[in-house]
């Protein structure tokens, strides 16, 4: 009997060990949709990071989903993320060396003005991890929330220029240089002037219809990055950010 008693207390770790797994399962999913990126100015003394507006771009993720309990799991994704900002009309830039040739020694103003379109097209890798909660409405559908951290790496960066304008010494456009109508059709890589990682916050509410052996989903939500993404504020100093709207499919292990 001794014996017996020893074998069923060995056997206890392993059957809660069991019990535990049996009651967990494990989503495996894919979204995607439209991300509505911005860039907020940190620096209000520098022209040149103020006045962006949103932008559109892809956001693509594939998820596990750990349901921990009936109501509440744990989501690791891992996204491509599409963020920046655009500028249309008067805004400032910083004078470019060819430009330099025009002002006297020591009297290079630290801005010039414009009127063009400039568009940053910057591109992350995020990871996630979201703690998500469940509230199973009735029927087959099931409405939750989920946010957590994130952390993330520039893959490309880009700002692409476009129109032909005067150009200015001062932002009212009083004072044009003697130079001309200047062409500003570029396409510049930018990635070294940034941060390589950033760190942040990411969220969405969603809605899942079940099905047999998984479900579809429609998720709104965003993201905010808390640190500059410049690494010189000659640059400007912004954080960036974007809205996402995503469709997606889940289906269980």
């Amino acid at each position: 009997m001794k014996r017996v008693i020893n074998q069923l207390v060995l056997c206890i770790p392993f059957f809660l060990m069991h019990n535990s797994f049996a009651q967990t399962h494990i989503d495996l999913g894919i979204k995607a949709g439209l991300s509505i990126p911005n860039l907020t100015s940190g620096d209000g003394d520098n022209p040149i990071n103020r006045g962006y507006g949103s932008r559109l771009g892809p956001d693509v993720a594939v998820h596990a989903e750990f349901h921990l309990s009936k109501r509440f799991s744990i989501q690791p994704q891992f996204e491509y993320s599409s963020q920046g900002g655009k500028k249309n009309g008067n805004q400032a830039f910083a004078v470019p060396a060819e430009m330099e040739a025009l002002f006297p020694p020591g009297q290079v103003p630290q801005y010039l003005y414009a009127n063009y379109k400039s568009e940053a097209k910057i591109n992350y890798l995020m990871l996630p991890i979201l703690a998500k909660y469940h509230f199973h409405l009735p029927s087959r559908w099931d409405l939750y929330i989920a946010a957590g951290p994130f952390a993330s790496v520039v893959v490309s960066a880009k700002n692409e220029t476009s129109g032909t304008s005067e150009v200015y010494l001062d932002s009212g456009h009083q004072q044009a240089l003697p130079i001309g109508a200047q062409s500003f059709d570029n396409t510049e890589n930018i990635k070294d002037d940034l941060h390589r990682f950033n760190a942040g916050i990411n969220g969405h509410i969603g809605l899942a219809y079940n099905l047999a052996k998984g479900n579809v989903f429609i998720e709104g939500g965003g993201n905010y990055g808390f640190i500059n993404i410049q690494k010189d504020n000659v640059n400007g100093s912004n954080k960036t950010g974007a809205a996402v709207v995503v469709l997606g499919y889940a289906f269980r292990l």
